[in-house]
């Protein structure tokens, strides 16, 4: 089989491989691009032509056959990014765990965790990418290009260029917002269309939205420099790669009913995977073929994975690590840039002995970094979220005494959300300007924690009227 059972572990050790190889093969692409000075993208002149500019641009990096072999698959690591897309689509799905869609918690937790990471690595790089700056008189960011990618999405237009500004992959980090914020509504017409209605749907949308760009917009995909009229800003929006993340949708869909590629035989799967890959390689080299690139490589490029990276799942040691190593993979990306830029331009410079030789030491320097960034997260949020607060404290307009008719005590019988059957079984007193009361009350079954503000006593129980009545003796005589 292609796939290992279904568990109950919604992080999949493959999937995460999957994660982390896409993040260091986008860390490979930039950096040989960086030190190269884009000596290769893709050109609409057909395939032999561009394998002529591989051949010279690779020139660059060494002039011997094993450096031509090393440099070729990094010069496609661009492709990596619809990978993330389409793992994007299948990984929501499967955080559901099966169970009904909260539209608002879900957009909560998922735009939080797309962007507080963000701004863990804004907040912190930036002083010391100034400081670094300033100790070689080098490049420091600009001050409201930092103003605007620390405050993102507050500030933001749709090109990306602040954030571009900032650092270059960052332009990704809107998209995966659209997707997040579109994904209850495709979930919703997944379950009411079905999978196979609404793939067709969003591969006629997607398609005939990428002709209009290339045809009609005069654009072309973000991998290619080439100058048109509107550059690659037709590419950047969600419809451009939409039936990409909803094919991710559709095989988490069919991998929690037992069903799918994820369970075809292994020979099938890496067939597939070839020979969708070949096609959109070759797609990559014309206009027509930007049609359909995005569409096909992924598909590739993630099965080919999937293959390898399931075989590595079988072993303890190597399944742990994908483990591990995913769960840093987006810092890792919103890193890696900075690394590069900073690496490349101070210390390796044109020597292409220091590129070979530094090139392990800033994937590692950048994983390093990310989990520096994923273990600061947390506690930056704490902090963030204590000061907003203590300054909603500060500033809410609100008596500094309030007048009760009722002061809980245990056992009392109360009412929440108009419910009946509630009884306060626990009460911690908060003083600070003014008194607080938090109860911990059960029907019997759940327990919740609530302030005193939003239970009101059952008035049909006797037994709660007389210790209301006593309780309000008390609390006047306290007053």
């Amino acid at each position: 089989m292609a796939a290992v059972k279904s568990s109950s572990s919604q992080r999949l050790a493959w999937l995460e491989g999957i994660r982390i190889f896409a993040a260091v093969m986008l860390l490979v692409y930039h950096a040989q691009l960086l030190f190269t000075d884009y000596a290769f993208t893709p050109k609409p002149l057909g395939l032999a032509a561009n394998l002529r500019l591989i051949e010279v641009a690779s020139d660059r990096l060494g002039h011997n056959l094993l450096t031509y072999i090393l440099s070729f698959p990094a010069w496609f690591g661009f492709q990596f990014v619809d990978i993330f897309i389409l793992i994007s689509g299948f990984s929501l799905v499967l955080s559901l765990k099966g169970k009904p869609l909260e539209v608002g918690s879900f957009l909560q937790h998922r735009l939080l965790r797309i962007l507080w990471p963000l701004w863990t690595v804004a907040w912190l790089s930036y002083p010391f990418l100034w400081a670094i700056g300033i100790a070689t008189n080098s490049y420091r960011p600009d001050l409201w290009y930092v103003f605007a990618g620390a405050s993102f999405p507050l500030l933001f237009e749709y090109s990306g260029e602040l954030l571009l500004k900032s650092s270059g992959p960052w332009w990704f980090v809107p998209l995966i917002l659209s997707f997040a914020l579109i994904f209850p509504f495709l979930w919703h017409l997944l379950r009411r269309w079905g999978s196979r209605n609404l793939l067709i749907v969003s591969l006629a949308l997607t398609i005939g939205y990428r002709a209009l760009a290339v045809y009609k917009f005069d654009g072309h995909p973000t991998y290619v420099v080439l100058d048109t009229a509107t550059d690659w800003l037709p590419f950047l929006p969600f419809i451009a790669k939409l039936s990409t993340f909803v094919l991710g949708m559709v095989v988490a869909r069919a991998y929690r009913a037992g069903q799918g590629p994820l369970f075809w035989p292994t020979r099938w799967v890496l067939g597939f995977g070839i020979l969708f890959y070949v096609m959109g390689f070759i797609c990559q080299f014309s206009r027509l073929g930007w049609v359909f690139a995005d569409l096909l490589l992924p598909i590739g490029l993630t099965l080919c994975c999937m293959v390898a990276f399931q075989a590595l799942a079988q072993i303890r040691l190597a399944k742990s690590t994908m483990l591990w190593l995913g769960a840093h993979s987006y810092s890792y990306f919103l890193i890696h840039d900075f690394v590069l830029d900073r690496t490349i331009n101070l210390v390796v410079e044109d020597s292409r002995v220091l590129y070979w030789l530094l090139l392990p030491a800033m994937i590692v320097a950048t994983l390093l970094l990310a989990m520096v960034a994923d273990h600061a997260t947390p506690l930056l949020q704490r902090v963030v979220m204590g000061i907003l607060r203590d300054l909603d404290y500060v500033l809410t307009i609100a008596p500094k005494i309030q007048i009760r008719s009722w002061l809980p005590q245990v056992g009392d019988r109360v009412r929440y959300r108009n419910e009946a059957g509630w009884t306060v079984i626990k009460i911690e007193r908060l003083l600070d300007d003014k008194e607080v009361f938090l109860c911990q009350i059960t029907d019997g079954q759940r327990i919740l924690w609530l302030n005193e503000d939003d239970l009101e006593p059952d008035t049909h129980s006797s037994l709660n009227d007389s210790s209301i009545s006593r309780n309000g003796s008390k609390y006047n005589s306290l007053s």
